[in-house]
């Protein structure tokens, strides 16, 4: 199984998850200074959105290399068990 991600990938995502880390910090302040409760709202969506982005791009990796790789494999069983795997974590996506 492959399973290690592109440099550059995981350069752009440490750096978008330091962002995120710190827009969190901001919105733990923004509680703590009790800010308007939309403008906490609007915040917690950017930080959602910039995480699915994360998402997006780890997952498009993990298509284009891991599961590419098990169907070229000729390996039903590994084949199977990547669709299954990826299936699982689609399922639970946003509980």
């Amino acid at each position: 199984m492959v399973s290690s991600m592109e440099t550059a990938l995981k350069k752009s995502s440490a750096s978008r998850l330091g962002r995120i880390e710190g827009q969190v910090r901001g919105v733990a302040r923004m509680i703590d200074e009790d800010r308007y409760c939309i403008d906490v709202l609007t915040q917690i969506r950017a930080i959602q959105a910039a995480l699915n982005k994360v998402e997006q791009e780890i997952l498009r990796e993990h298509l284009n290399h891991c599961v590419a790789h098990a169907f070229h494999s000729g390996d039903d069983n590994e084949k199977l068990r990547m669709v299954d795997e990826i299936i699982d974590v689609l399922e639970h996506r946003g509980r």
